[in-house]
């Protein structure tokens, strides 16, 4: 099997890449950081062939899709993405617009280029890296929550179609909680509960895909705050998140 792994230079990424090789999967790793990139390549056992692309960029995703469509890739894993906190009011225009083409428009785009060949072999897996934010809104990290909301969104729609036409292209969104990676010291904030290794998310991700589960959530605790989340009103909703974000900027 071959699989095409976005953001594959640190943190889920780099964690999935190694489970995969592990189990005898070639890759392809995209992100933008080559030296991190060439030093995960020698460390793998496993066939690997990196691309250096920012996935903010719309032309690079197309030079990207067009650099892999002949290599048949089985699993693609739409990892690329971050976060940043504050007000909405108060955040850089520019940086959130690099957020929604970063968490929105590469996930989309790639996952449309790549499910048009998956379907013609009526084959292969799509992991949407998604998190547990995208359930609710997030004040002061509105934009992360909401571009969060669109992958998990999008994802269950695509299952949904898949599934009516007996596809054997299988879909899944994967919606964990804090997990110890960089993404913290990129969206400058600190978690307020502990986050969750890495590799485990990573191992927990791909077995459950590789089950066609839909949406996977990692840990008891993020799947019971999931579950509860049902049952309370949007006011309220916003209000706890509101308290919870506070306490990451502190």
């Amino acid at each position: 099997m071959k699989a095409l792994i976005t953001g594959a230079s640190s943190g889920i990424g780099y964690s999935m890449a190694k489970y995969l090789s592990n189990l005898g999967c070639d890759l392809i790793l995209v992100a933008r950081d080559k030296e991190k990139l060439q030093k995960i390549q020698n460390e793998l056992s496993t066939e690997v062939k990196i691309i250096v692309a920012d996935l903010a960029n719309e032309s690079k995703l197309k030079e990207l899709y067009i650099l892999c469509k002949n290599d048949n890739i089985d699993i693609l894993i739409n990892n690329a993405g971050f976060g940043m906190f504050g007000r909405f009011n108060d955040s850089d225009l520019n940086r959130e617009l690099e957020m929604i083409d970063v968490n929105i428009k590469a996930v989309h785009i790639l996952t449309k280029y790549f499910l048009k060949d998956m379907k013609k072999r009526n084959k292969g897996y799509i992991l949407n890296v998604s998190s547990a934010a995208s359930f609710q809104a997030g004040p002061l990290m509105s934009t992360y929550y909401a571009t969060k909301s669109y992958i998990t969104k999008l994802t269950l729609a695509i299952y949904e179609e898949l599934r009516r036409e007996k596809s054997n292209v299988h879909i899944s969104c994967l919606c964990p909680g804090p997990v110890d990676t960089n993404f913290n010291k990129i969206a400058d904030v600190k978690f307020s509960i502990k986050g969750v290794d890495s590799d485990y998310i990573a191992k927990y991700a791909i077995d459950k895909m590789l089950k066609n589960k839909l949406l996977i959530v990692p840990t008891f605790k993020i799947k019971i705050l999931v579950f509860l989340n049902r049952f309370v009103s949007n006011k309220f909703a916003i209000k706890m998140v509101y308290n919870f974000q506070r306490k990451k900027g502190k």
